[in-house]
């Protein structure tokens, strides 16, 4: 089971403020696949106000920049593609 107990915010992994849970549900065989952090107004409010933020910056980077960043990415997704796929299978409720 995947367990999260943190929201990834402003380029760190930051406590909830709430404390409530909800599960990860595969859809085929309805069995719980793990749990992530219920936010609350207050963690949406925190990410909201580093998205602006962010979203600022990005608008100075240069073409360039941002394919280097896009291709980090790229190279992070492809690295664990197994395991992202089957993650995702799971959820919508397609085998593996």
């Amino acid at each position: 089971m995947i367990v999260r107990n943190k929201f990834y915010i402003n380029g760190q992994w930051v406590d909830p403020v709430g404390t409530g849970v909800l599960e990860v549900v595969d859809a085929s065989t309805e069995e719980v696949i793990g749990t992530v952090p219920a936010g609350v107004a207050e963690d949406v409010d925190r990410a909201a106000r580093a998205a602006a933020t962010a979203f600022e910056t990005w608008g100075m980077t240069t073409p360039r920049e941002r394919q280097g960043y896009l291709k980090k990415l790229k190279d992070a997704m492809s690295a664990r593609q197994e395991e992202l796929g089957e993650v995702m299978a799971c959820e919508v409720g397609m085998p593996v």
